[in-house]
This record gives structure tokens, C-alpha cells and sequence, in this order.
């Protein structure tokens, strides 16, 4: 069973068959989001994931990064992610068609707690280069 499907930019169709949400600044009890605790909370989010999927192919999918106040306090300007991380394991038809199905683990940054569907799905997420990290398996 799917929790649902969406459809890359390269037209694949891949459907989402596990999902893991989580708030991108849980625990976070003092500061401001800035460049520096973005770069340390992506890179630590990215390589938690790889290692929780590591028999599985990965990909990750940079954030976009948003910029409300120019006013920089003493971390530099206020720099905000997309309030919620997630990593779904996606499944598709073969790329070798003597193969039964591709699978690609993905992690992304989304602003709200929704599961991505169709051609509504975050950019950034169908943009995934399905072909090139997908890996082919049998039943």
C-alpha cells in the first residue's frame, strides 16, 4: 500500500510507501535560526538519515533558505528552513526492465505537515534524478 504518489519532473510517477516527519527546530531552547545552526541542523539531520537508511540508495535534497530580517543580530541575519524534515522511501516502476521495481530513500525540507501528492509536490522534491540514484531490485 502507497501513502501516495507523485510525479517527477521527468514524468516518473514514484509512489511513497514510508514517511518520517519531524519539526526542523524541535529542541531548540535558545538563539535564532541563522546560517551557522542551519548548516550544523541540515548537516546533522542528513547524515542521521543516511546512516538510519544506510543499506538503502539516498538522496538528499538541499533546503531552500529564507531570509525575514535583514536586521543581523550577534549570530548574522535571522535564516529560516522549511519548518518540517522529512525522509520517505519511495518505489517505481524498474529503470532495467528485467527488474521487478527501483527504490531511492529521499530527504527533504517542506513548509507544512503534509504528505506530498501528484504535480503539488514540493519542487524541489520532483526534481529528484530518479534514473542516475534509484537502484533496481527483485521480489
Amino acid at each position: 500500500m502507497s501513502l501516495g504518489q507523485i510525479v517527477l519532473s521527468s514524468g516518473r510517477w514514484v509512489r511513497l510507501t514510508e514517511l518520517r516527519m519531524s519539526s526542523t527546530y524541535a529542541g531548540m531552547l535558545e538563539g535564532y535560526p541563522c546560517k551557522r545552526v542551519n548548516d550544523r541542523k541540515v548537516d546533522w539531520l542528513q547524515r542521521d538519515a543516511e546512516r538510519v537508511y544506510a543499506s538503502k540508495p539516498f538522496s538528499f535534497v538541499p533546503p531552500s533558505r529564507a531570509y525575514p530580517d535583514e536586521t543581523a543580530g550577534v549570530f548574522g541575519p535571522v535564516e529560516v528552513l522549511p519548518s518540517v524534515f522529512c525522509i520517505g522511501a519511495f518505489h517505481s516502476a524498474p529503470l532495467d526492465p528485467a527488474m521487478d521495481g527501483s527504490s531511492l530513500v529521499v530527504a527533504w525540507f517542506q513548509p507544512a505537515p503534509e504528505v506530498p501528492a501528484g504535480e503539488d509536490a514540493d519542487p524541489a522534491l520532483r526534481g529528484v534524478r530518479w534514473e542516475e540514484l534509484a537502484q533496481d531490485y527483485e521480489l
